[in-house]
């Protein structure tokens, strides 16, 4: 019995040491990327009338910090719509090694709750994510093509196939000084 504690206490210390070496995970290079959203954001946007609403101007200020590890990028929004009203959001992008794509997950102060799965090709993110708008399954890709290292044009479209797209709103990003 004496032999078996000692044998477990060995094994134990032996994982820890081996793990002391190894030392803490560290992103995957592919995190790096998501870096270009950090900062502060100013987003200006036309929404579409349509499922979604009667459509109109939207604004949205935006600050997006790595949290500590640089695993994840926390972003806190404050939007402001013309027919829909105002709120308050909070995001986390990261990049998952084991799905090997990007992650979006938002949360909003209307108590909707969104993820979304993105991918980057050259200067050009896409964010494609499922919803439900009543008892309809939807589609949505949210597309963010970068004109500078400052600013990028956007735009939200949903469809109920995967085929067919609707412009729900489209517009611009700029990042502040």
């Amino acid at each position: 019995m004496k032999s078996i504690a000692t044998i477990s206490a060995l094994s134990l210390l032996l994982a820890v040491a081996s793990y002391a070496q190894m030392g803490p995970p560290t992103p995957a290079p592919e995190t790096k990327k998501l870096d270009i959203f950090a900062g502060s954001w100013t987003l200006e946007g036309d929404m579409k009338p349509g499922p979604m609403g009667p459509g109109g101007n939207m604004m949205e200020r935006e600050k997006c910090e790595w949290m500590e590890g640089n695993f994840f990028l926390i972003c806190r929004s404050d939007f402001k719509t013309a027919t829909m009203g105002n709120g308050t959001g909070l995001s986390v992008m990261s990049y998952s090694r084991e799905n090997k794509a990007y992650s979006y997950r938002e949360f909003n102060s209307w108590g909707e709750n969104m993820e979304s799965k993105g991918s980057v090709e050259g200067d050009t993110w896409t964010w494609a994510n499922e919803e439900k708008m009543g008892d309809m399954p939807m589609k949505g890709r949210f597309v963010m093509k970068w004109t500078s290292p400052t600013s990028y044009n956007f735009s939200y479209e949903i469809s109920e196939d995967g085929t067919k797209w609707t412009s729900v709103m489209d517009g611009k990003a700029t990042k502040q000084k």
